[in-house]
């Protein structure tokens, strides 16, 4: 039976990372130095570990100094780089997952490579007409259908497991309430919120209602709900609406309207789990690191712990007011993470703010990860201008 890096040789590769990540963090408790990424390198250190982060990120297999040497031309001997390789673990940037195999770069040696080494490269022409198609033949189709797209998108061009959150609304404002009569029964509640948002709600009454009940009853609706935050009008709606009806049928619809209307001033943002919008976990699950059942296990619950990746994303800082934010590893607060990185960027609906971007191993092909993520935020934002 084929192995992949997670079980080469009997040796849990992520096991191995989770337990020097924990030395690590002993290190940082007791005082003493961290036990890597507190060290300057030098220049040769810098460009092994280059090669090796390289080597690793496009094989899936721990790099030994042969291979390395092979793979780049960094001018020195097999055994000047494995001796630069024995340097970089004592300062905590590589790892041996076993006696006999080469190494694996460490969250800090990832840290170090995104911010020293990753440049911005440009899609090609056909990936980007591919995200551009994907999303710009929605035409005027809702903004939950344009992220869950996006998402999808992204998820198939980068090869890692698309994630959105949408905007959280809490803080948006109801601008307008409209009541469409559909039949002698039959009404449409239509409440649009700020930056285009709607919503609709179905109410289906006892009695027959006419169509100047409806004008009045709007009005009635509009006057004292319109302008407020959807938090302030789920708080005080039944205190607000009090005595507004005029007959039995509009107090109907308004009892209606005061139980079951509620969902139409739920925020849905980023801290509702209902709001995060996943790609297909089974790119993911073709990936090496996940050969492992235990593995694709713990794959398999994060994607169904949508209250923690509405907790990650809707907390999440983006620097520059929208620019790209990377986490990787241990680097992520919360122990269901910690095997993976995330990188996100934030997407805008007018002043509401929403996150696109993917999760994956922390092997994974960094500029090119970046790039589409990048590119696919600029695009939804362009769309929802």
């Amino acid at each position: 039976m084929s192995r992949g890096p997670g079980e080469r040789g009997g040796v849990d590769f992520v096991g191995r990372r989770r337990e020097l990540r924990g030395m690590m963090s002993q290190s940082r408790d007791s005082g003493s130095a961290p036990s890597g990424g507190g060290e300057e390198l030098t220049d040769r250190e810098y460009q092994v570990l280059e090669a090796v982060v390289r080597t690793y990120v496009e094989t899936a297999e721990p790099a030994g100094s042969r291979t390395v040497a092979r793979r780049h031309e960094l001018g020195v001997s097999p055994a000047t780089i494995r001796n630069t390789m024995s340097d970089l673990e004592a300062k905590g940037y590589l790892f041996h997952p076993h006696t006999s195999a080469g190494r694996i770069p460490t969250d800090t040696a990832y840290r170090l490579f995104v911010n020293r080494f990753v440049r911005p490269v440009p899609l090609s022409g056909s990936e980007q007409d591919q995200i551009a198609e994907e999303l710009e033949r929605l035409g005027g189709a809702g903004v939950e259908r344009l992220v869950r797209r996006a998402t999808r998108a992204l998820g198939l061009l980068s090869q890692e497991l698309g994630v959105a959150a949408a905007p959280r609304l809490d803080t948006a404002t109801l601008e307008r309430l409209d009541l469409v009569r559909l039949s002698s029964t039959k009404v449409l509640l239509v409440a649009e919120i700020q930056s285009g948002v709607v919503r609709t709600l179905y109410v289906d009454l006892n009695s027959e209602v006419p169509e100047d009940t409806l004008v009045a009853l709007a009005r009635v609706l509009n006057e004292r709900l319109a302008g407020l935050t959807l938090a302030e009008i789920r708080e005080s709606v039944s205190e607000r609406l009090r005595n507004a009806a005029t007959d039995p049928v509009a107090d109907e619809i308004l009892n209606i309207f005061v139980q079951s209307g509620t969902e139409l001033f739920e925020p849905s943002g980023s801290s509702d789990e209902s709001s995060i919008h996943l790609g297909h976990a089974s790119v993911l699950a073709s990936k090496p690191e996940f050969t492992s059942g235990e593995r694709l296990k713990g794959l398999l619950k994060l994607t169904e712990r949508r209250d923690l990746l509405a907790a990650v994303l809707g907390d999440r800082p983006h620097p520059g007011g929208g620019g790209l934010q990377i986490t990787i590893g241990g680097e992520n607060s919360h122990e269901e993470l910690q095997d993976f990185t995330l990188v996100t960027a934030e997407y805008r609906l007018g002043s509401l703010k929403g996150v696109i971007g993917v999760i994956g191993p922390t092997r994974m092909p960094y500029e090119k990860v970046i790039a589409i993520v990048d590119y696919t935020s600029s695009m939804v934002n362009r769309i929802l201008e």
